[in-house]
């Protein structure tokens, strides 16, 4: 029997004993190490977009403790990452690489979820989206991986220049993560907007050229002192607030490009200057999880210190704590930027 942390209800969240699961062929158990909280799993709590009894939890790191029949590429002991959803490689979009898209990719899920004590990963996953990470890692830094692959794969969409001025749009952990991988792009300079001032404080920690409270400042006049009037290359919006696109729109610089990272389920339908697309040649983009090709290049920017996990990772809590560190996170009024749940 194992412990795994169910979501019953807002603020509901119990611990239970379950069965272990059972691995089949080609497949691995995993003993959770460290887990990511997401902003996804703090939305799916707090919205009750998923079913009673569900097992949140999907930035895992572990320990294989042990392998099925057919597993050549892992082995007992092996230190490994991994990612929730696996595409099919084979169906339309999957031709076209976009993975995320597949039918099959939401169809795949590790068993139960993150925030237990082990998991089942299917033949799938172990064949296509699992990876090692190196001794020298803690488990609490390669459970960054995951979130890092995400802004990866969006930021490929974004088809970023040397020399570009890029706006991100929201100071958490994915915008900030964010703007230390577009540090090391030469980009000449990374605008950082927010309302949080202890998020603003951190990105700058991370070297971000210049962060915008957007209660206090004008954005609009920060963009135009930065770019000479020119409007930013790219904007990458990394809150959940429909809103954002209009301003972004009008922020952006001819040619530009808005890649919308985040979901726009409340208040979806917003208005945009539409002549800027035929006048300006201004693209919108949207970007949604991540594909099997982004993870070992995200093992590598923690690794090498692209990504500085130490500072990004604020708090480390008990695997019984998952309720209160989700109310903890989602709090406006709390100085947290990322917390990861051990085991």
């Amino acid at each position: 029997m194992m412990r795994a942390i169910a979501f019953h209800d807002v603020n509901d969240f119990r611990i239970e004993e379950v069965e272990d699961p059972k691995i089949g062929f080609g497949e691995v158990l995993l003993k959770l190490k460290a887990c990511g909280l997401c902003g996804t799993d703090i939305h799916k709590a707090i919205h009750k977009t998923v079913n009673p009894g569900t097992v949140l939890g999907h930035e895992y790191a572990g320990e294989i403790v042990k392998v099925g029949e057919g597993v050549t590429k892992f082995k007992i002991g092996d230190r490994v990452v991994g990612a929730i959803h696996v595409p099919c490689f084979t169906c339309h979009y999957c031709q076209r690489q976009h993975y995320t898209l597949c039918p099959e990719f939401r169809e795949t899920n590790i068993d139960p979820g993150g925030f237990a004590e082990y998991i089942r990963l299917s033949e799938k996953h172990v064949r296509h989206l699992l990876f090692g990470i190196p001794d020298s890692m803690s488990y609490q830094h390669a459970s960054l991986a995951e979130p890092v692959a995400c802004c990866i794969h969006g930021q490929k969409a974004a088809e970023i220049r040397p020399g570009d001025n890029v706006l991100i749009m929201g100071a958490g952990p994915i915008g900030v993560i964010h703007g230390q991988l577009l540090k090391h792009k030469d980009v000449s300079n990374v605008i950082i907007s927010d309302v949080s001032s202890y998020k603003l404080s951190k990105a700058k920690e991370f070297g971000i050229d210049y962060t915008v409270n957007i209660k206090n400042d004008s954005l609009k006049d920060v963009v135009d002192k930065v770019t000479d009037n020119q409007g930013v290359d790219i904007v990458i919006i990394a809150a959940g607030v429909s809103s954002l696109l209009p301003e972004a729109v009008q922020l952006l610089r001819r040619g530009g490009r808005v890649i919308c990272f985040s979901p726009f389920e409340k208040y979806p339908e917003v208005t945009i200057d539409a002549g800027r697309f035929f006048k300006d040649e201004i693209s919108i983009v949207g970007t949604y999880s991540v594909s099997p090709y982004e993870f070992e290049e995200a093992i590598l920017n923690i690794s090498n210190g692209t990504i500085d996990a130490e500072k990004l990772i604020t708090h480390e809590m008990a695997i019984d704590q998952v309720g209160e560190a989700i109310t903890f996170a989602a709090s406006p009024d709390e100085e947290v930027m990322k917390v990861v749940i051990v085991d």
